[in-house]
């Protein structure tokens, strides 16, 4: 799947909402081409994507826009999500003005963060795609120990589902066969490895400074 062209973004409640609800865009302002408003769906869909394991910990994290700019910001922000939804049977949590569907598996939850007035449903097709992607790629052990094991291509996983929030794939069998040949071409590139790498430094830091 290509990455479509980055439309400008509307402000919440406009466009992007009436158009992921079915309903229609709202009237162009003075002045505005007729036909423009109904170009503006909102392409950056997530505001955040992270695994933590069963005590909060965070594993894998991806911010899409600067609403926590900080990692002190992040790491606040993913245990208050963990403490609200960790003991509930739900898939759908509202905190703080943002919307969060998140999966338990084993001893690891799967968190995707979108803003207040994003379609559940996309946000879930967005973190059942990484689930199976991940079961896939994993061999069905969605789990903390695999998943440390297999962080570079994680990290994939991730980069060929969403985009600078963008969602770019929600289908785990294009996504498989995209990191596959990635992996065939010997393209686990440096840089995800440095991702790893600074994700690994940046937690050790924070958890120095606790």
């Amino acid at each position: 799947m290509q990455r479509p062209e980055a439309w400008p973004r509307p402000h919440p409640g406009e466009g992007a909402a009436a158009a992921q609800a079915g309903g229609p865009a709202p009237p162009a302002r003075a002045g505005e081409p007729s036909g423009l408003r109904l170009q503006e769906p909102s392409l950056y869909t997530i505001k955040a994507v992270f695994i933590l394991d069963n005590d909060g910990r965070r594993l894998l994290a991806k911010y899409y826009d600067d609403t926590f700019p900080s990692m002190k910001e992040q790491m606040v922000f993913e245990k208050n999500v963990f403490n609200k939804t960790s003991r509930t049977e739900s898939e759908i949590a509202f905190f703080g003005g943002m919307t969060i569907v998140y999966k338990n598996s084993i001893d690891l939850f799967l968190y995707v963060v979108g803003s207040s007035y994003e379609n559940e449903l996309m946000l879930m097709s967005v973190l059942t795609c990484l689930f199976e992607s991940l079961n896939h790629m994993l061999r069905k052990n969605v789990e903390k120990r695999w998943l440390l094991e297999n962080m570079d291509g994680a990290f994939l996983v991730l980069d060929e589902i969403v985009d600078g929030g963008v969602i770019l794939e929600s289908d785990p069998q294009q996504v498989i066969q995209k990191v596959n040949f990635r992996a065939d071409d010997g393209s686990l590139t440096e840089q995800s490895v440095a991702q790893v790498l600074q994700s690994a430094k940046e937690q050790i830091k924070w958890s120095l400074l606790k």
